[in-house]
């Protein structure tokens, strides 16, 4: 009895709790969205950004000269959410042509300060420009003699003093309702980076030293990959374009297969002069055996052969190969010139094994 009555004590102990969190779950239900302060919040930022545009001049032109004719790699550095910044910039930076890497300002004071070298750049993120771990950087920086480059909004800080340029940001307010989180800060430094990095690409641009298949080369994955990998960089040629002269049998076009390294589900078919005319199927000679023909091998290719393949020109992207082979339901994509004479194939394998995606 007592155990019974001790079961309905802890029942009703157990009953209070959930009725307590139900409590808490309803009231975290009726808390009020303020609405209106986010978009105080978008406006704050804005206009940090806005209030940036005037600033850019010649100390700018200064800093985009010295990252475009840096010799070595451009680091960035920063502590905090500065810190998170400056390693964005940078990779916006080596994703465009410039060499650059990130060294975590506390770190570099315990050894990774190895990693700069005589013509290097250093691109500095602080917004009060007196941070501990900033300062003792700085004098690191100043006894080997690389120069440094200040982002922040302060003009008689350590790191204002120090810079050989100063992108001086002016007075900003935090969005924060207490005002303590960085918020329009760091807002108004990633997009003064993305000003900086971008428009020493387009120095690179201008100049011949930058184009966009080495882009491509840096974003070989995902969209970015689809949008600007060429054809070319994925066909099957030479030796491994499975290719045959449209006068040919279906035995002797196949038999021409069986040395080539790679297999592929699909034989094109050229004329005299090389220009694509058709092209030949692993279901297409399914269909002409399962049709029970004893000369199926002996029959001229040009009878069986689909005509007009779709295909794909020199120089088109490898978007525009995806598109067409995703639109048809097809495998293999010719590849041919302004011409139209064969110079590749694009192999659904090879698109997958490439990362590219379909």
């Amino acid at each position: 009895m007592a155990e019974h009555k001790a079961g309905r004590a802890c029942h009703g102990v157990a009953l209070a709790s959930r009725g307590v969190a139900a409590g808490r779950g309803t009231a975290r239900g009726r808390a009020r969205v303020d609405l209106a302060y986010a978009r105080h919040v978008l406006e704050a930022e804005a206009g940090a950004l806005r209030r940036l545009i005037p600033r850019v001049g010649q100390e700018f032109a200064h800093a985009a000269r010295m990252l475009f004719r840096c010799k070595g790699n451009v680091i960035t550095s920063g502590i905090g959410k500065a810190g998170i910044i400056a390693q964005k910039i940078s990779a916006t930076l080596a994703s465009t042509g410039t060499p650059s890497h990130f060294l975590h300002a506390a770190e570099a004071v315990h050894g990774d300060l190895g990693r700069v070298r005589p013509g290097d750049v250093v691109l500095i993120l602080s917004y009060g420009g007196e941070t501990a771990e900033v300062t003792r950087l700085l004098g690191q920086l100043e006894k080997m003699k690389v120069p440094v480059i200040a982002m922040t909004g302060t003009t008689d800080s350590a790191l204002a003093r120090k810079a050989k340029v100063l992108l001086w940001m002016g007075r900003i307010d935090e969005a924060c309702p207490m005002g303590l989180a960085p918020s329009a800060t760091t807002t108004a430094m990633l997009a003064l980076g993305d000003a900086l990095a971008l428009t020493v690409l387009k120095m690179r641009q201008r100049s011949g030293q930058f184009s966009r298949e080495e882009f491509a080369l840096y974003h070989p994955a995902g969209s970015l990959g689809r949008q600007l990998l060429l054809v070319e960089t994925l066909m099957r040629r030479g030796k491994d374009l499975p290719m045959a002269r449209d006068s040919l049998a279906v035995g002797e076009a196949l038999a021409g297969l069986r040395a080539m390294r790679r297999r592929s589900g699909a034989v094109c078919l050229v004329d005299a002069r090389g220009r694509l005319t058709g092209i030949f199927t692993d279901a297409d000679l399914r269909r002409l055996l399962e049709a029970g023909r004893q000369d199926a091998l002996d029959r001229p290719i040009a009878e069986v052969m689909t005509r007009n393949p779709k295909f794909v020109r020199a120089g088109d992207s490898a978007a525009e190969a995806i598109r067409i082979i995703n639109r048809y339901f097809i495998e293999e994509l010719p590849v041919v010139d302004s011409g139209r004479r064969l110079v590749g194939l694009v192999d659904v394998q090879d698109l997958l094994a490439t990362g590219v995606g379909l």
